[in-house]
């Protein structure tokens, strides 16, 4: 008869590969220059830069493993040209599309559904031992080189435009360009699907 914790590692590992499908068919519907699930799972530098910050951030959570998660936060850099401390709390289905520059703090929060381009910058304004870096809420878009600096949040469903930079926080369903960022609110005619593609709004 099996040991009752046999069956841990099992769906420890159905888990995984439930996120990993949930990542693809996400990366799919985001990339119209996805083709097919094989493409996305060796050519896309972004997911590989999630899966990696996974097993990172579980090993960051554990304090005698801090260090190694460091070192393979850093072995994710070096392979991907994303930048994620493994202390960073990240939800499910993030794209990070193109990959390249993105850098995403040690007290960062990211919601369900989010999705950055290059070199977008979730960073901090202080150097306090605290919550120094941004909190994006649910099916937040930002803009490639955008800047998002601060304790402050991004209300769910709100797109940053490229290269902004946002220092305040963000209603929810806002759309914030410029620099300082300014926000409005989104109007209908504004999110022509889901992904909306935040450039449109430099």
């Amino acid at each position: 008869m099996p040991h009752p914790d046999a069956a841990a590692p099992t769906s420890f590992w159905r888990s995984a590969r439930a996120r990993v499908l949930e990542d693809l068919d996400a990366a799919a519907v985001r990339d119209p220059a996805a083709r097919n699930r094989l493409e996305l799972l060796l050519c896309y530098p972004g997911l590989h830069a999630v899966w990696i910050h996974r097993a990172a951030h579980r090993l960051w959570r554990r304090p005698g493993l801090r260090l190694a998660a460091r070192l393979l936060s850093q072995l994710n850099r070096s392979l991907t040209g994303v930048e994620i401390h493994p202390g960073a709390v990240v939800g499910r289905r993030l794209f990070i599309d193109h990959a390249m520059g993105v850098v995403i703090g040690e007290t960062a929060e990211v919601g369900d559904d989010v999705l950055l381009y290059h070199g977008v910058t979730l960073g901090g304004r202080s150097l306090a031992r605290a919550k120094r870096h941004p909190t994006l809420e649910d099916g937040v878009s930002v803009g490639a080189g955008a800047r998002v600096l601060g304790p402050i949040t991004i209300g769910a469903g709100s797109q940053i435009g490229a290269n902004s930079v946002v220092v305040k926080d963000v209603p929810p369903n806002s759309i914030v360009v410029g620099v300082p960022g300014v926000a409005r609110p989104a109007q209908g005619h504004d999110v022509y699907d889901v992904w909306a593609d935040p450039e449109i709004y430099i």
